[in-house]
């Protein structure tokens, strides 16, 4: 079995959309800190984004764990033009519903879909577990990347993942065992 804590970084007190800016996180909470770091198996790899709100995150939940190089493939959705706007900052408003509320191939202008961002986390992911089969993993990211993989273990629909709520600095512990994969903790806070 291999077991995946997705670990969301900690917050960046934007009230924008942030995907790929590089915004640094709040880890001036030391004591929430060392809760999460001491909830996450001892023995696992910890991996993250290399965006410095994940990265810097993960440097300090590491704790003596194996920490491997960053991956810009866990990277949070690209927005492209839509970045660090509020959504009523956007244009073109239509486009940003059908993006939210149909997630799939809608894309915002220079950004990424919800299908590209899958597809990218997915290939990470199959990384991940091809090198580290059967181990415990760290892997601090973003709420869109956290989404992509809750959805797969749910099974259920890119517009139903949106549902759910992904807290700063929370778990969303994976498991894959024989071909299946299940979610047991979503949005634990420790």
């Amino acid at each position: 079995m291999t077991r995946f804590f997705w670990v969301r970084h900690g917050p960046t007190h934007a009230k924008t959309m942030v995907g790929w800016s590089d915004l640094p996180a709040d880890l001036s909470d030391t004591a929430q800190l060392e809760r999460l770091s001491d909830s996450l198996p001892q023995d696992a790899v910890v991996i993250s984004s290399d965006l410095i709100r994940a990265s810097a995150t993960a440097d300090a939940i590491a704790d003596g764990r194996l920490r491997l190089p960053h991956d810009p493939d866990l990277r949070e959705i690209h927005f492209g033009a839509w970045e660090l706007n509020r959504f009523d900052e956007v244009q073109d408003q239509a486009a940003l519903r059908a993006y939210w509320d149909q997630p799939g191939d809608v894309r915002p202008p220079g950004g990424e879909s919800w299908h590209e961002v899958t597809a990218r986390v997915e290939a990470a992911v199959v990384r991940l577990m091809t090198v580290h089969e059967g181990r415990d993993i760290v892997v601090v990211a973003h709420f869109g990347v956290i989404l992509t993989q809750l959805q797969k273990a749910l099974r259920i629909g890119a517009y139903e993942a949106f549902s759910h709520r992904i807290d700063n600095l929370s778990v969303t512990e994976l498991h894959y065992e024989d071909t299946q994969w299940r979610a047991l903790r979503i949005n634990h806070l420790p």
